[in-house]
């Protein structure tokens, strides 16, 4: 009997039992705790660290499947020298973190997370939140993986233009501009980077300083850890941004937040971009289809959510 570790939050632990009643089912809320030795499978959520240390803790492990699209905290060499299979769907959530990115940008041109955090220190601050209409403004994408063809889509109808950075490896059709081009006439910068060593805290402060004149606002709807996100914050207190919309917070990041006594237009949420009741339906479906085939047979694979 194949043995299944579902970490809290990743998928829906009781559905899985129900669909394959003849897996052996675990549950716990992250791998802080000494996992079960017979795990065969992992499925887990964002944010989850998965290294030697966590890897050494499970000999048995075969397959990790991974419901959404970040693998930045998983160790892919490791796991490919164990032979252990990674497995996720990179696609079904993107529309809603599209969704998301929207729902930020409009947000932060209305300047309304200033205008609340005003409220909260016990200060009015309504000349303060004068906003801009988003059919006046420009956005600039970096990243054109999923979550930056989403964020283009649903931003599209509602801003005065979109366009993308310039890549070799961008999907054909896009609106393109040169990176400097996208500096120079962007309003707004949606970042949905991956995070890898070329891209860890990309967004600091050279590119603070050649986005300033134009005092945009920055999103960031990849990964946290492709800002710095100290001197984004001091950018927005000292006026080179004019909005700040971050997503991916995770726990760890939660002392870089707080403290402020100042009122900023800054935006922040817990990594909840596809948290969304249909996303969560649809990775659930697409874990226990997965997981019906891995334990059925382990020579069959699912890569990305295509077979």
């Amino acid at each position: 009997m194949s043995a299944v570790l579902v970490l809290r939050g990743a998928a829906d632990a009781s559905s899985i039992r129900r669909a394959l009643p003849d897996v052996l089912v675990h549950e716990l809320p992250d791998l802080d705790s000494p996992p079960p030795a017979d795990t065969a499978v992992l499925v887990l959520r964002s944010g989850v660290r998965l290294g030697e240390r966590e890897l050494d803790a499970l000999p048995n492990l075969r397959h990790v499947v991974r419901t959404g699209s970040g693998i930045d905290h998983i160790d892919v060499s490791a796991l490919r020298h164990r032979g252990i299979t990674l497995n996720r769907n990179a696609e079904v959530g993107a529309d809603a973190v599209g969704e998301w990115v929207l729902a930020a940008a409009l947000s932060l041109a209305r300047r309304i997370p200033l205008g609340q955090h005003a409220l909260l220190l016990g200060r009015h601050e309504k000349q303060s939140c004068m906003g801009a209409s988003l059919g006046t403004l420009a956005a600039g994408i970096w990243g054109a993986g999923p979550v930056g063809l989403a964020a283009d889509w649903a931003l599209g109808p509602f801003m005065g233009r979109t366009a993308f950075a310039a890549w070799p490896s961008n999907p054909p059709g896009l609106r393109e501009l040169s990176p400097t081009a996208l500096v120079e006439q962007s309003q707004v910068h949606v970042i949905a980077l991956p995070l890898r060593r070329t891209t860890e805290q990309l967004i600091g402060e050279d590119f603070l300083a050649r986005v300033a004149p134009q005092r945009p606002l920055l999103i960031c709807a990849g990964r946290l850890e492709t800002l710095d996100v100290a001197a984004c914050l001091r950018a927005l207190a000292d006026g080179r941004l004019s909005g700040l919309a971050l997503d991916p917070v995770e726990r760890e990041h939660l002392p870089l937040l707080t403290g402020s006594t100042t009122p900023l237009n800054l935006l922040a949420s817990p990594h909840i971009g596809a948290q969304r009741s249909d996303v969560r339906g649809a990775l659930d479906i697409w874990a226990i289809d997965l997981l019906r085939e891995i334990t059925a047979d382990d020579k069959i694979l699912i890569e990305g959510g295509h077979r």
